[in-house]
Protein backbone atom coordinates (compact mmCIF):
# COMPACT_ATOMS: atom_id res chain seq x y z
CA UNK A 1 0.00 0.00 0.00
CA UNK A 2 1.30 3.45 -0.89
CA UNK A 3 2.32 5.78 1.93
CA UNK A 4 -0.29 8.54 2.16
CA UNK A 5 1.92 10.91 4.17
CA UNK A 6 2.64 14.21 2.46
CA UNK A 7 6.13 15.61 2.08
CA UNK A 8 6.36 18.64 4.38
CA UNK A 9 6.69 22.11 2.93
CA UNK A 10 9.83 23.96 4.02
CA UNK A 11 9.86 27.51 5.36
CA UNK A 12 12.72 29.82 6.30
CA UNK A 13 12.32 32.24 9.21
CA UNK A 14 12.78 35.80 7.98
CA UNK A 15 14.31 36.78 11.35
CA UNK A 16 17.51 35.15 10.10
CA UNK A 17 18.09 38.37 8.15
CA UNK A 18 16.99 40.73 10.94
CA UNK A 19 18.68 39.65 14.18
CA UNK A 20 22.24 39.05 15.31
CA UNK A 21 24.79 39.84 12.58
CA UNK A 22 22.04 41.38 10.41
CA UNK A 23 20.60 43.65 13.12
CA UNK A 24 22.36 46.84 11.99
CA UNK A 25 21.43 46.33 8.35
CA UNK A 26 18.40 44.03 8.16
CA UNK A 27 17.26 42.85 4.77
CA UNK A 28 14.01 44.26 3.47
CA UNK A 29 11.24 41.67 3.53
CA UNK A 30 10.82 41.48 -0.24
CA UNK A 31 14.53 40.70 -0.59
CA UNK A 32 14.13 37.89 1.97
CA UNK A 33 11.20 36.45 0.03
CA UNK A 34 13.04 36.45 -3.29
CA UNK A 35 16.14 34.90 -1.70
CA UNK A 36 14.07 32.22 0.05
CA UNK A 37 12.30 31.19 -3.15
CA UNK A 38 15.56 31.09 -5.09
CA UNK A 39 17.07 28.90 -2.36
CA UNK A 40 14.32 26.33 -2.89
CA UNK A 41 12.07 26.93 0.12
CA UNK A 42 8.30 26.84 -0.20
CA UNK A 43 7.51 29.56 2.30
CA UNK A 44 8.58 32.15 4.83
CA UNK A 45 7.85 32.38 8.53
CA UNK A 46 7.24 36.09 8.95
CA UNK A 47 9.27 37.91 11.58
CA UNK A 48 6.94 40.53 13.06
CA UNK A 49 9.79 42.80 14.14
CA UNK A 50 10.17 45.87 11.95
CA UNK A 51 11.25 46.39 9.19
CA UNK A 52 9.52 43.09 8.45
CA UNK A 53 5.70 43.05 8.53
CA UNK A 54 4.24 44.12 11.88
CA UNK A 55 0.60 43.24 12.58
CA UNK A 56 -0.32 46.79 13.62
CA UNK A 57 0.73 48.10 10.20
CA UNK A 58 -1.30 45.63 8.15
CA UNK A 59 -4.89 46.33 9.14
CA UNK A 60 -5.75 48.08 5.87
CA UNK A 61 -6.94 45.62 3.19
CA UNK A 62 -4.83 47.25 0.49
CA UNK A 63 -1.63 46.79 2.49
CA UNK A 64 -2.41 43.14 3.13
CA UNK A 65 -3.25 42.61 -0.53
CA UNK A 66 0.06 44.14 -1.57
CA UNK A 67 1.98 41.93 0.88
CA UNK A 68 0.20 38.80 -0.29
CA UNK A 69 0.84 39.70 -3.91
CA UNK A 70 4.53 40.36 -3.29
CA UNK A 71 4.99 37.00 -1.58
CA UNK A 72 3.02 35.17 -4.25
CA UNK A 73 4.99 36.81 -7.05
CA UNK A 74 8.23 35.97 -5.23
CA UNK A 75 7.22 32.31 -5.16
CA UNK A 76 6.76 31.79 -1.42
CA UNK A 77 3.77 31.31 0.87
CA UNK A 78 3.35 32.67 4.42
CA UNK A 79 3.90 29.70 6.74
CA UNK A 80 3.75 31.24 10.23
CA UNK A 81 3.88 34.55 12.06
CA UNK A 82 6.24 35.44 14.93
CA UNK A 83 4.99 38.79 16.27
CA UNK A 84 6.93 41.37 18.24
CA UNK A 85 5.52 40.88 21.74
CA UNK A 86 8.74 42.02 23.44
CA UNK A 87 6.89 44.70 25.42
CA UNK A 88 4.17 42.28 26.52
CA UNK A 89 5.57 39.47 28.72
CA UNK A 90 2.43 37.37 29.22
CA UNK A 91 3.24 36.40 32.79
CA UNK A 92 3.74 40.00 33.90
CA UNK A 93 1.59 42.47 31.93
CA UNK A 94 -2.18 42.81 32.44
CA UNK A 95 -4.01 40.09 30.57
CA UNK A 96 -6.06 42.63 28.61
CA UNK A 97 -2.89 44.24 27.23
CA UNK A 98 -1.53 40.93 26.02
CA UNK A 99 -4.83 39.83 24.52
CA UNK A 100 -5.13 43.10 22.62
CA UNK A 101 -1.85 42.28 20.88
CA UNK A 102 -2.96 38.71 20.29
CA UNK A 103 -6.16 39.95 18.68
CA UNK A 104 -4.22 42.22 16.35
CA UNK A 105 -1.75 39.45 15.50
CA UNK A 106 -4.42 36.82 14.85
CA UNK A 107 -6.32 39.30 12.66
CA UNK A 108 -3.14 39.64 10.61
CA UNK A 109 -2.93 35.84 10.45
CA UNK A 110 -6.53 35.68 9.20
CA UNK A 111 -5.82 38.18 6.44
CA UNK A 112 -2.66 36.36 5.41
CA UNK A 113 -4.22 32.86 5.77
CA UNK A 114 -1.60 31.90 8.36
CA UNK A 115 -2.44 29.13 10.81
CA UNK A 116 0.53 29.31 13.22
CA UNK A 117 1.22 32.15 15.67
CA UNK A 118 4.55 31.83 17.50
CA UNK A 119 4.99 33.16 21.07
CA UNK A 120 7.43 32.94 23.98
CA UNK A 121 7.40 33.94 27.64
CA UNK A 122 9.50 37.09 26.89
CA UNK A 123 10.79 37.25 30.51
CA UNK A 124 14.41 36.21 31.12
CA UNK A 125 15.09 33.03 33.12
CA UNK A 126 16.13 34.87 36.27
CA UNK A 127 15.60 33.14 39.64
CA UNK A 128 12.31 33.89 41.40
CA UNK A 129 11.13 33.28 44.94
CA UNK A 130 8.63 30.43 45.12
CA UNK A 131 5.55 32.62 45.63
CA UNK A 132 6.53 35.03 42.86
CA UNK A 133 7.22 32.10 40.54
CA UNK A 134 3.82 30.55 41.18
CA UNK A 135 2.01 33.87 40.74
CA UNK A 136 3.69 34.44 37.40
CA UNK A 137 3.06 30.85 36.36
CA UNK A 138 -0.66 31.09 37.17
CA UNK A 139 -0.98 34.37 35.29
CA UNK A 140 0.83 32.90 32.29
CA UNK A 141 -1.49 29.90 32.23
CA UNK A 142 -4.58 32.11 32.43
CA UNK A 143 -3.31 34.52 29.77
CA UNK A 144 -2.23 31.86 27.28
CA UNK A 145 -5.44 29.89 27.82
CA UNK A 146 -7.47 32.99 26.97
CA UNK A 147 -5.19 33.72 24.01
CA UNK A 148 -5.55 30.16 22.70
CA UNK A 149 -9.34 30.42 22.92
CA UNK A 150 -9.26 33.59 20.85
CA UNK A 151 -6.88 32.04 18.33
CA UNK A 152 -9.24 29.07 17.97
CA UNK A 153 -11.89 31.46 16.64
CA UNK A 154 -9.52 32.32 13.81
CA UNK A 155 -8.41 28.76 13.07
CA UNK A 156 -4.96 29.70 14.39
CA UNK A 157 -2.77 27.63 16.70
CA UNK A 158 -0.68 29.44 19.31
CA UNK A 159 2.72 27.72 19.38
CA UNK A 160 5.12 28.34 22.27
CA UNK A 161 8.81 28.27 21.47
CA UNK A 162 10.63 27.38 24.68
CA UNK A 163 14.32 28.26 24.74
CA UNK A 164 17.22 28.88 27.13
CA UNK A 165 16.92 32.65 26.91
CA UNK A 166 13.40 32.85 28.31
CA UNK A 167 11.68 31.88 31.54
CA UNK A 168 10.49 28.24 31.80
CA UNK A 169 13.38 26.57 30.04
CA UNK A 170 13.61 23.26 31.96
CA UNK A 171 11.98 20.13 30.50
CA UNK A 172 9.71 19.66 33.52
CA UNK A 173 8.63 23.32 33.32
CA UNK A 174 7.78 23.01 29.64
CA UNK A 175 5.60 19.96 30.27
CA UNK A 176 3.96 21.53 33.31
CA UNK A 177 3.00 24.66 31.39
CA UNK A 178 1.58 22.99 28.29
CA UNK A 179 -0.41 20.55 30.43
CA UNK A 180 -1.72 23.40 32.59
CA UNK A 181 -2.95 25.37 29.56
CA UNK A 182 -4.42 22.19 28.07
CA UNK A 183 -6.10 23.84 25.09
CA UNK A 184 -6.52 22.42 21.60
CA UNK A 185 -5.16 25.65 20.07
CA UNK A 186 -2.06 25.82 22.26
CA UNK A 187 0.90 23.62 21.26
CA UNK A 188 4.68 23.51 21.46
CA UNK A 189 7.16 24.69 18.87
CA UNK A 190 10.05 22.22 19.06
CA UNK A 191 13.34 23.78 17.93
CA UNK A 192 16.17 21.25 17.57
CA UNK A 193 18.82 23.74 18.70
CA UNK A 194 16.90 24.85 21.79
CA UNK A 195 16.19 21.22 22.62
CA UNK A 196 19.89 20.37 22.47
CA UNK A 197 21.05 23.33 24.56
CA UNK A 198 18.28 22.65 27.06
CA UNK A 199 18.59 18.87 27.42
CA UNK A 200 22.34 18.41 26.90
CA UNK A 201 23.93 21.68 28.03
CA UNK A 202 21.30 22.77 30.56
CA UNK A 203 21.87 26.30 29.31
CA UNK A 204 20.70 29.12 31.61
CA UNK A 205 19.02 26.71 34.01
CA UNK A 206 21.05 27.78 37.01
CA UNK A 207 23.52 25.84 39.18
CA UNK A 208 21.54 22.57 39.06
CA UNK A 209 20.48 22.11 35.43
CA UNK A 210 17.84 19.55 34.51
CA UNK A 211 19.67 17.40 31.97
CA UNK A 212 18.24 14.47 30.03
CA UNK A 213 20.41 11.39 29.60
CA UNK A 214 19.08 10.84 26.08
CA UNK A 215 19.65 14.47 25.10
CA UNK A 216 17.43 16.13 22.55
CA UNK A 217 16.08 12.76 21.40
CA UNK A 218 14.73 12.04 24.87
CA UNK A 219 13.36 15.59 24.96
CA UNK A 220 11.60 14.89 21.66
CA UNK A 221 9.96 11.75 23.05
CA UNK A 222 8.83 13.70 26.10
CA UNK A 223 7.26 16.52 24.10
CA UNK A 224 5.94 14.72 21.02
CA UNK A 225 2.36 14.54 22.38
CA UNK A 226 2.24 18.34 22.59
CA UNK A 227 3.99 19.29 19.36
CA UNK A 228 2.41 21.81 16.99
CA UNK A 229 5.32 23.11 14.93
CA UNK A 230 8.93 22.21 14.16
CA UNK A 231 12.14 24.20 13.65
CA UNK A 232 15.27 22.41 12.47
CA UNK A 233 18.85 23.67 12.75
CA UNK A 234 22.10 22.37 14.24
CA UNK A 235 23.62 23.13 17.64
CA UNK A 236 26.80 22.49 19.61
CA UNK A 237 25.26 23.50 22.92
CA UNK A 238 26.64 27.04 22.83
CA UNK A 239 24.73 30.30 23.22
CA UNK A 240 24.55 33.42 21.09
CA UNK A 241 25.76 36.40 23.15
CA UNK A 242 25.21 34.32 26.32
CA UNK A 243 21.46 34.66 25.82
CA UNK A 244 19.89 31.88 23.79
CA UNK A 245 20.86 28.98 21.57
CA UNK A 246 23.34 29.50 18.76
CA UNK A 247 21.90 28.19 15.50
CA UNK A 248 24.56 26.47 13.41
CA UNK A 249 24.54 25.31 9.78
CA UNK A 250 23.53 21.68 9.35
CA UNK A 251 26.42 19.29 9.84
CA UNK A 252 28.50 21.62 11.99
CA UNK A 253 26.92 20.79 15.35
CA UNK A 254 25.99 17.75 17.41
CA UNK A 255 22.28 17.22 16.75
CA UNK A 256 21.56 13.69 15.50
CA UNK A 257 18.60 14.44 13.27
CA UNK A 258 17.36 10.99 12.12
CA UNK A 259 16.60 9.63 15.63
CA UNK A 260 15.31 13.06 16.66
CA UNK A 261 12.72 13.05 13.88
CA UNK A 262 11.82 9.44 14.61
CA UNK A 263 11.16 10.40 18.22
CA UNK A 264 8.85 13.21 17.13
CA UNK A 265 6.58 10.89 15.19
CA UNK A 266 3.66 10.66 14.77
CA UNK A 267 3.20 14.38 15.54
CA UNK A 268 5.34 15.65 12.67
CA UNK A 269 3.54 13.44 10.14
CA UNK A 270 0.56 15.78 10.37
CA UNK A 271 2.53 19.03 10.05
CA UNK A 272 2.11 20.92 6.80
CA UNK A 273 5.24 23.01 7.39
CA UNK A 274 8.71 22.34 8.75
CA UNK A 275 10.65 25.49 9.61
CA UNK A 276 14.37 25.98 9.10
CA UNK A 277 15.79 28.48 11.59
CA UNK A 278 19.09 30.25 10.89
CA UNK A 279 18.57 32.89 13.60
CA UNK A 280 21.83 34.66 14.61
CA UNK A 281 23.84 32.70 12.03
CA UNK A 282 26.35 34.94 10.21
CA UNK A 283 26.61 32.57 7.22
CA UNK A 284 22.87 32.35 6.52
CA UNK A 285 23.15 33.69 2.98
CA UNK A 286 25.59 30.91 2.05
CA UNK A 287 24.21 28.10 4.21
CA UNK A 288 20.41 28.51 4.06
CA UNK A 289 20.24 27.14 0.48
CA UNK A 290 22.20 24.06 1.61
CA UNK A 291 19.54 23.44 4.25
CA UNK A 292 16.90 22.61 1.64
CA UNK A 293 18.43 19.38 0.27
CA UNK A 294 19.58 18.43 3.78
CA UNK A 295 16.10 18.66 5.31
CA UNK A 296 14.35 17.19 2.26
CA UNK A 297 16.66 14.18 2.51
CA UNK A 298 15.76 13.79 6.18
CA UNK A 299 12.04 13.88 5.33
CA UNK A 300 12.54 11.38 2.50
CA UNK A 301 14.47 8.96 4.70
CA UNK A 302 11.84 9.27 7.43
CA UNK A 303 9.09 8.28 5.02
CA UNK A 304 11.20 5.53 3.44
CA UNK A 305 11.71 3.93 6.83
CA UNK A 306 8.02 3.04 6.92
CA UNK A 307 7.85 1.40 3.53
Amino acid sequence: MADSRKTPLLALGSWAFSFGPFAEHPWEFDRVCHFTAAAGYDGVEINGFRPHPHHREYAAPERVAALRAMMRDSGVAPAAYAPDFASFPPGDVPEASYLSEVDAARAFCERMEIRLLRVDTVSPPDPLAHDAYERRFDQLVATWTAAAERCARSGVTLVWEFEPGFWLNRPSEVVRLVEAVNHRSFRLLFDSSHAHTGAVAGARQGPEPELLRGGEVEYARLLEPYLGHLHLIDSDGSLHDDETSAHLPFGTGRVDFPPLLQALRPAIDSLEWWGVDFCFCPTTEADAPKGVPFVRALAHDLQAALR
